[in-house]
């Protein structure tokens, strides 16, 4: 007992920084950008997506009573009856996002965004040029974030990109948490392993059924026994929380998708109209297909699914005669698939297009029994639509199915973001100068 007491309270290494990595994470991305624009909000409880009628983000004042992701609206809404319910104004945190990398990469041009509202930063060197230490810099990145955009985030400073994420979470909200080398020994066994970044629920119960509590009782086992029970993916975890760098902060990652495409739309009020229904859907095979095009690639498999009112859902998945980015190729396998899964009278809540089985469009070669005129004529017409849908607006140029998208009932969760009606002179709907509004009494 004494021998393990002993080994536990050995630093993993004696280094503070053979290389600094920082995660920066917004607190609460959008409810802060609605708090930032419309300064009345502020200290306010305050949620966004009221079109959904799910809480999509909560501000730290509605996470006080004890509102949080994914509550419906109604249950929120009777836990604390002064909350203010906005719908989700996604072109506008986009906008923030942008921003708040743009002042990171005044500091470093190492930086990865990995989401809306995170990213990596890699410091390493950087001492000298700003004349203070890694934790220094983190605090002037978090100070100008804070005073340029009115938002606050959460910072994480340590060897690699696992520990710099699970430092950012470690206090939140404006937290900066610091974790050199030297101090692991501290930090890990604070962290429980369902708080490990690539570790999902059954990974951590495995790990539990195995002794394995805290992040620091992994590291502790050998390399061979993570490989054996989790394979490669445990053992590159394993090495970050040890401090050797697997992942690299990458600047050229992109949001581009490795194995699928999906796209999800919940209406505002369940429907069983067919038309509206199957409506929804065809939008969603072009809004998929556009970000096929966006990336270059091609699908080769379907999948369609079906929510109904009460949250059950059925799916059918078909492969496509060859890879395309075309709605006209995709759409009437998804008209069969559809056909199949809806039940005349039944109300829905959602449909879902899944686009899997992706390659390259650059790299796609005619079969033997391929059209080539018709996949150019194709090609073209996707051309054209991508240009005007850019000019224009997205959707300008869409499917005479969605027509019926128009004839929707309205209700009170229809209500546009504050953005899309506080227009410019010479903006609308569809196209806004790309800077926030603010709401400023003068």
């Amino acid at each position: 007992m004494n021998a393990r007491k002993d080994r536990e309270s050995v630093p993993l290494m004696l280094e503070g920084f053979p290389r600094a990595v920082i995660h920066i994470d917004g607190d609460a991305f959008f409810a802060s950008v609605e708090q930032a624009i419309h300064p009345e909000l502020k200290g306010k409880p305050v949620v966004t997506g009221k079109e959904r009628g799910i809480i999509a983000c909560a501000s730290y004042e509605a996470k006080r009573w004890g509102i949080k992701r994914g509550v419906p609206l109604w249950e929120a809404q009777r836990k604390c009856p002064e909350l203010v319910v906005l719908p989700s104004d996604y072109e506008t945190y986009s906008l923030y996002s942008r921003r708040m990398f743009e002042i990171v990469r005044r500091f470093t041009p190492l930086v990865e965004e990995s989401s809306i509202d995170e990213g990596f930063a890699d410091l390493t060197g950087l001492r000298r040029l700003y004349r203070t230490s890694y934790a220094g810099i983190a605090r002037k990145i978090q100070q100008t974030i804070e005073r340029e955009l009115d938002i606050t985030v959460s910072v994480g400073v340590s060897l690699t990109k696992s520990l710099a994420k699970l430092a950012s979470k470690y206090r939140k909200p404006r937290g900066l948490t610091v974790v050199p080398g030297y101090e692991l020994h501290e930090f890990l066994p604070r962290i429980a392993v369902e708080e490990i970044w690539g570790f999902g629920p059954n990974t951590s119960a495995l790990l539990r059924k195995h002794g394995v509590e805290t992040a620091w009782d992994l590291v502790l086992r050998p390399e061979w026994w993570v490989g054996r029970l989790l394979g490669k993916v445990g053992r590159e975890v394993w090495k970050e929380l040890r401090g050797e760098v697997v992942y690299e902060v990458n600047p050229e990652a992109e949001d581009a998708p490795q194995s699928s495409v999906s796209k999800c739309k919940t209406f505002t009020a369940p429907s069983a109209d067919r038309d509206y229904v199957y409506a929804r859907l065809v939008r969603n095979v072009e809004s998929a297909c556009i970000k096929l095009r966006r990336y270059g690639l091609c699908a080769r498999r379907i999948t369609v699914i079906l929510r109904r009112k009460d949250f059950v859902q059925e799916g059918l998945q078909a492969d496509l005669s060859r890879p395309t980015s075309a709605p006209q190729e995709i759409l009437p396998v998804a008209r069969r698939l559809f056909d199949q899964l809806y039940i005349p009278g039944e109300e829905y809540r959602s449909t879902t297009v899944v686009l899997e089985e992706l390659s390259e469009a650059r790299l796609m070669q005619y079969d033997l029994f391929a059209d080539p005129v018709r996949v150019e004529k194709l090609r073209r017409i996707c051309e054209v639509i991508d240009e005007i849908n850019r000019r224009y607006g997205k959707h300008t140029l869409h499917t005479a199915s969605t027509l019926f998208l128009a004839g929707a009932p309205r209700t009170p969760r229809d209500e546009l973001p504050w953005r899309k009606k506080a227009l410019l002179r010479g903006e609308n709907f569809r196209q806004r100068v790309n800077i926030p509004r603010w709401d400023l009494p003068v």
